[in-house]
């Protein structure tokens, strides 16, 4: 018989950042796998201290939701940056061009939507 629940500490997730030459800029922790989550894309991100992401990115189908756990900073959503901080919660539709900056204090934030492989383009250096 298959888990019917998964428990994970995020920090224990495996960070992305190295293997793209980005860890001086952020962490990454792509956790639906270590999860067993078959239909929910979820990431655990960091941002250190006044840097902002090295590109943006946009969906095809996945609708995502980001929830600001710590620190503070500004998302830029297409054409519109917005201030956030601790528990703000950002509804982004797939189409929409987005990527995160932080501030002073570092940003960290989970992301989550459904899960759709292959749905996702990125835009290096998009908010410069």
């Amino acid at each position: 018989m298959s888990a019917t629940y998964t428990i994970k500490n995020l920090r224990a997730v495996e960070d992305s950042a190295p293997k793209f030459g980005l860890s001086e800029v952020q962490e990454a922790r792509f956790a639906q796998d270590e999860l067993g989550a078959s239909d929910t894309g979820f990431s655990f991100h960091v941002l250190k201290p006044d840097r902002r992401q090295a590109f943006g990115h946009r969906h095809e189908q996945a609708e995502e939701v980001y929830v600001v756990i710590g620190g503070s900073g500004r998302v830029k959503l297409d054409d519109d940056v917005v201030e956030v901080g601790p528990l703000d919660a950002v509804r982004v539709s797939p189409a929409v061009v987005r990527a995160f900056e932080a501030g002073a204090d570092g940003l960290e934030w989970i992301a989550f939507g459904p899960r759709h492989k292959g749905d996702g383009e990125l835009l290096p250096e998009w908010w410069s």
